[in-house]
């Protein structure tokens, strides 16, 4: 196989893509056939094993309400501020779609659990970057919320053994999506030569 001579698109994308804040995202979202095909190119992610250490739950409209109001019942149950309240509450039911990717550690001699956990996390990014690259907008986001035990097995059903590795709304950006400084990759990269 040559050799590229010239950065290819991808590089390009990657190197310019940018989250697009939930309360920036409308209807329409993916339909089922287009968030199929967004979920077939996330799950090519590097999976160690060939173990499957995740799945997905899809959120639409009904359950993002649900999700939105049992945010506001916990956070006020745990005695978060009323402002961390909203923002969690505020983006389940600003988003027109989300994907919860659920992390699901399977026993192993070969692949501890950590290797699983980085596996859910790059299905994270791959399913925001799908979802860019197709046109949409998306964000991966997390919160307390999807950390407190109570509210993932009264909101999400999960097993003991699953949780929660990220949320990605999905659905058409409104406005461009802001910059934000990125790293200095000279300053956090080291070239060894020996």
């Amino acid at each position: 196989m040559p050799l590229p001579t010239k950065r290819p698109a991808v590089i390009d994308f990657l190197r310019t893509r940018r989250s697009c804040p939930v309360r920036t995202l409308a209807a329409p979202a993916p339909g089922h056939d287009m968030l199929r095909e967004l979920l077939i190119a996330a799950a090519r992610s590097p999976d160690h094993g060939k173990l499957e250490p995740w799945r997905f739950v899809v959120l639409e409209r009904a359950a993002l309400d649900r999700l939105a109001g049992l945010v506001r019942v916990r956070g006020a149950a745990l005695g978060k501020d009323a402002a961390a309240i909203d923002k969690a509450a505020q983006a389940f039911a600003d988003s027109p779609l989300a994907v919860v990717v659920i992390a699901v550690a399977k026993p192993n001699d070969k692949v501890p659990p950590v290797e699983q956990l980085y596996s859910a996390g790059a299905v994270c990014l791959a399913l925001v970057n799908a979802a860019l690259a197709s046109g949409w907008g998306a964000v991966w986001l997390s919160g307390w919320a999807v950390h407190d035990r109570d509210f993932v097995d009264r909101g999400l059903a999960l097993g003991a053994h699953e949780q929660v590795a990220g949320i990605i709304h999905i659905g058409t950006a409104t406005t461009a999506p802001p910059e934000r400084p990125r790293p200095d990759i000279e300053a956090i990269t080291q070239w060894r030569t020996e």
